[in-house]
């Protein structure tokens, strides 16, 4: 299948679902994963059980969205009685197809996820990881000599960055060249030298927020995946998204919001008064932060807001730059949740008295 057809496929993994978060979490992850390699378009979670959306819940909301195919994935190890009798039953194929088909939609489920070769490489690697071993994602054992490498290919690239970009460094305060270094290296386009944006006051800020213990807040899961909860801990600080949160869900039925702008506005209530918000991919979670700081009702320590996209994301960042707060910013369209990543990264870098690291 092209990638024109993709682009009118929704995908819907199902998760048995608990009481208790990880299952959530990834599940979440795993569809966020997806989202970002774009084959396709629409990519959503539901559970069987003790979670939501339900199965249901999941097929009504991508019908409203503009789709030709809903394929329903369940994210289970091996066939059963999930897979092969319940699942389907909750789907409800037969009372769903007619409706469906009326709408132009075809409803297709697929195969859980069985004994694939892929499976036993992620096996292997934890059984190495629990004998305290090292591992490429090859899974080849890293031996000291491998990490020493890997370590001469960082300073390879910097040096490579800074002859690149070295007239745009020259221009910036020390203490901004770290990020401009990360944001590079991370996307490996120079181009971002002159599209990062830094307010004079925001390195200190963010590095005086880390050091504080300040609650860090991102948009979207991507952006907290790509940050390592333990060297945040090692400050007292923690790391939140309420994209998932089922009040976020609620209130953004409740006032015609969307998901992003419900998060936004519900994390603001949570309180995020010295908190460091990194926006990687959602517009509109940036107007209504910069909405609520113009209110009175908020004031982070440091905003990184660096969505990317054609609709909005321009636009968000140059409000974001008018406000009042530190800020770091990315000029125009270009951006995403590995820029936001990278900058706070050489923040807490920085915090930790390391350069890049």
């Amino acid at each position: 299948m092209v990638k024109a057809a993709l682009d009118k496929v929704g995908l819907i993994l199902i998760g048995h679902g608990s009481k208790l978060p990880h299952n959530r979490e990834n599940l979440e992850k795993l569809a966020d994963i997806l989202r970002t390699r774009s084959k396709f378009k629409t990519v959503e979670i539901a559970f069987m059980i003790r979670d939501t959306p339900t199965i249901a819940e999941a097929i009504d909301a991508m019908a409203k969205k503009v789709v030709s195919k809903i394929v329903l994935v369940p994210a289970f190890l091996s066939p059963g009685v999930h897979t092969t009798q319940e699942i389907p039953e909750l789907i409800g194929v037969k009372e769903k197809q007619p409706h469906l088909k009326a709408l132009g939609i075809e409803l297709v489920y697929g195969e859980p996820i069985g004994s694939d070769e892929r499976i036993a490489d992620i096996l292997e690697e934890k059984a190495l990881k629990a004998l305290g071993q090292q591992v490429k994602k090859d899974t080849e054992v890293v031996d000291a000599y491998s990490v020493a490498e890997a370590g001469k290919i960082v300073d390879k690239s910097m040096m490579l960055i800074r002859e690149a970009i070295g007239a745009d460094l020259a221009k910036l305060p020390k203490d901004k060249v770290p990020l401009v270094e990360r944001v590079v290296h991370t996307t490996a386009d120079p181009e971002f030298a002159k599209l990062l944006v830094i307010s004079d006051d925001a390195v200190a800020a963010g590095v005086a927020a880390i050091k504080a213990g300040a609650k860090v807040v991102t948009d979207v899961k991507m952006v907290k995946a790509g940050i390592n909860d333990a060297r945040l801990k090692k400050f007292g600080s923690r790391i939140y998204t309420y994209m998932n949160d089922t009040r976020t869900m609620e209130l953004a039925k409740a006032e015609s919001l969307t998901r992003s702008a419900a998060a936004m506005r519900l994390a603001i209530k949570d309180g995020l008064d010295g908190a460091i918000i990194l926006i990687g991919n959602a517009p509109t979670a940036a107007f209504e932060l910069a909405d609520q700081i113009k209110k009175g009702k908020v004031k982070p320590a440091l905003i990184v807001a660096v969505p990317v996209g054609f609709v909005g994301a321009a636009e968000s960042k140059e409000i974001v730059a008018k406000l009042p707060i530190p800020y770091v910013i990315t000029r125009g369209r270009k951006g995403g949740s590995t820029i936001a990543v990278a900058v706070f990264n050489a923040l807490l870098s920085m915090a930790e008295g390391k350069r890049y690291g």
